[in-house]
């Protein structure tokens, strides 16, 4: 029969260091701004936009962001265009000064 270990020996996550959780912050909010900035470059590039003909009608128009946000993401997590890199670097600088 095993034992269940008793709630004080179970190893809690460790702890990051204030500016781990600062950088780690920082990169996730350069990550949503490039993404936001790709969507929006998709869209112009015509990304989404229904054909002429046999379109989807409506729904098609309402969902077409919701695929341009999901493209813009699976860029910037493939590495993007380094524009993530640029912003977590100017804003780290910034918090350092």
């Amino acid at each position: 029969m095993q034992t269940i270990p008793a709630l004080s020996k179970i190893q809690q996550p460790p702890v990051l260091p204030d500016y781990a959780a600062t950088d780690t912050s920082l990169k996730d909010a350069a990550q949503k701004m490039e993404a936001t900035f790709l969507a929006e470059m998709l869209k112009s590039a015509g990304v989404g936009t229904p054909r002429e003909t046999f379109g989807g009608g409506a729904g098609e128009d309402q969902f077409a962001s919701f695929l341009r946000e999901e493209y813009a993401q699976a860029i910037t997590e493939a590495g993007g265009v380094g524009l993530a890199e640029a912003l977590f670097n100017a804003m780290k600088a910034r918090i350092n000064e």
